[in-house]
């Protein structure tokens, strides 16, 4: 039983590729032994479901297709059944075939139809197979936690949630569930995980989804040394079963000021090359007044080296200097290094020794490129982290089926929001300092790290984690650097705090994103192709047509009236 892929008219017989969830089988149909069931089968169209009996016969020498696991063999129909004729699709069941994906997303249950998307979703579920069976034998208790549940901004948007039995009152959809899987670890659980729907209202991008899935880990009495390497036995194991490769272990690992000195990002792809380089100090003496207009402001001059491009023309340098204005850099400076020497509009501020000494502490090459940016070092972090992206994208430098993971470690607790004139969590107000930071909470915040976590994978963040905080009296001084005043803190929060002072162990976890491992795996551009019914980037669902307006008489029984605001 199945779907009708194709039909083939070859004289007298006619041949159909029935398609179902394991693949494709050839069916023919003879007018000898047959002629109703032959004369039937001349009225099938595509997408028709039908069933069909006979016998299963080798195919005939010539005619093996080794291309499909059932190529060697085809069905002699002796019987044909038409369970569900179909309308003609809106586009053709194969892969390669250019089609929005506005009319994919409307037309979902097709589009699932098609081999690509149907072994996304079996790999998809591969990937939580080997989790499962692996986290089982790890000792730990899978625990589901609320979907309604109290809504706490200090994060993204919450989805907020009328309560019909409470008037005025608002359950928050949880964009994690951090909380509850803290107070589990105080109820004695000491190794719970989940497969966790979250929920948040964000603006939305190729890797991001308003309902999205987690693996989500917490454990007691544990390190972060202890959760790095189990998280590294998981992965292993997840790869060895959905695609047949065994990891090298252990993972690199990059401390947060070393990732983004290196590669201007905190999450860095570490498959190619295009490190960066601090050169301020070797050009502090320069007559190049960029460079020091921008030392004198005490800004930086990063560089890096694009090996063997010294060839670039002046139109494609220009190009690239156009880039680099797009990521916020005000100009690109450039130098070539060749045979006779050195060739760029910048050689006679700099000089030729200069110029000597700067190829040598970045080991260029005849033949390479040097790029300069300078600016502030936040500026000049992020201009030549996403540069470095670019040119490995635009030269191809990135190797085809590698995978590389890297630990980022030791981030900052905090940050200084400027637009909200205080300092906010760099991850979560519950992540724990570190023990030998904790005394400068308040007398020097910028200078405490956190014992965070983050797991990158190809350059993308598929993971994130923490020890957490498990005393109060820590917990409150965060608060209050947060400037979360204590009756605030006790709304919010006022039930973790009431756990904590209950014996609460030493606890940690970490949260792997299932739909960008997955979409990682599966080779797909969006986390959209590898989730079953995904909204577009403007949070809709174009097959339910949600969301959609409630009706009067739910908006009463809500005790909720609407008014659009322009």
């Amino acid at each position: 039983m199945g779907w009708v892929q194709s039909r083939r008219d070859h004289g007298g017989l006619i041949f159909i590729d029935l398609r179902d969830r394991e693949g494709i089988t050839q069916v023919v149909f003879n007018p000898t032994l047959s002629p109703d069931i032959h004369k039937q089968a001349h009225g099938l169209r595509s997408e028709d479901v039908i069933a069909v009996h006979g016998q299963v016969e080798p195919r005939p020498a010539g005619t093996v297709n080794p291309q499909l696991s059932t190529g060697e063999v085809e069905m002699i129909a002796e019987d044909l059944e038409i369970l569900n004729p179909a309308k003609t699709p809106p586009f053709p069941i194969e892969d390669n075939v250019l089609v929005s994906e506005n009319l994919r997303l409307k037309y979902r249950y097709l589009d699932l139809r098609r081999p690509r998307m149907l072994a996304n979703l079996k790999r998809r579920h591969q990937i939580l197979r080997a989790v499962r069976n692996f986290l089982d034998g790890h000792g730990f208790i899978e625990v589901e936690t609320p979907h309604l549940t109290k809504s706490t901004p200090e994060g993204a948007r919450d989805y907020l949630v009328p309560s019909r039995v409470n008037p005025g009152q608002f359950y928050a959809l949880p964009q994690s569930p951090q909380l509850f899987k803290q107070i589990l670890m105080v109820a004695g659980m000491e190794r719970y995980y989940q497969i966790a729907r979250c929920f948040r209202d964000e603006d939305l991008r190729a890797d991001r989804q308003p309902e999205f899935t987690q693996i989500d880990l917490e454990l007691s009495f544990v390190d972060r040394e202890e959760i790095l390497l189990l998280m590294e036995a998981m992965l292993c194991e997840v790869f060895l079963a959905v695609k047949g490769i065994h990891l090298q272990t252990p993972f690199s690992r990059l401390s947060y000021p070393e990732a983004m000195d290196r590669y201007g990002t905190d999450k860095p792809d570490l498959r190619f090359g295009l490190e960066i380089h601090d050169v301020s100090s070797l050009v502090s003496d320069s007559s190049f007044q960029v460079f020091q207009e921008t030392l004198n402001r005490k800004g930086v001059v990063k560089a890096m080296v694009l090996g063997g491009k010294a060839m670039l023309s002046r139109k494609e340098l220009d190009e690239l200097t156009e880039v680099a204005k797009g990521l916020g850099a005000k100009g690109l400076a450039w130098v070539k290094v060749s045979a006779e020497g050195f060739e760029s509009p910048i050689v006679k501020f700099l000089g030729e020794p200069l110029l000597r000494k700067l190829s040598g502490a970045l080991s260029a090459k005849t033949g390479d490129l040097l790029l300069f940016v300078a600016d502030q070092l936040k500026t000049a972090r992020e201009v030549m982290g996403g540069l470095r992206v670019q040119l490995s994208e635009r030269f191809q430098l990135i190797p085809a089926d590698q995978f590389h993971f890297v630990w980022v470690t030791d981030f900052p607790l905090l940050e200084y929001d400027e637009t909200e004139q205080r300092y906010v969590a760099m991850h979560h107000p519950f992540t724990s300092p570190l023990d030998e930071d904790l005394p400068l909470l308040e007398t020097e915040p910028r200078r405490v790290r956190a014992k965070a976590y983050d797991l990158v994978l190809n350059g993308s963040e598929i993971g994130g984690g923490s020890i957490r905080i498990h005393r109060r009296d820590v917990q409150i001084r965060l608060f209050k650097r947060l400037g979360i005043e204590p009756a605030s803190a006790q709304e919010k929060f006022g039930f973790l705090l009431e756990a904590l002072e209950y014996g609460a162990p030493p606890h940690g976890g970490i949260a792997l994103g299932l739909d960008r491992l997955a979409m990682i795996l599966s080779g797909a551009e969006s986390i959209r192709d590898v989730i079953a019914f995904p909204k577009t980037q403007k949070a809709t669902c174009l097959l339910s047509d949600a969301p959609s307006s409630a009706t009067e008489r739910q908006l009463k029984e809500l005790h909720i009236q609407t008014e659009i605001v322009e």
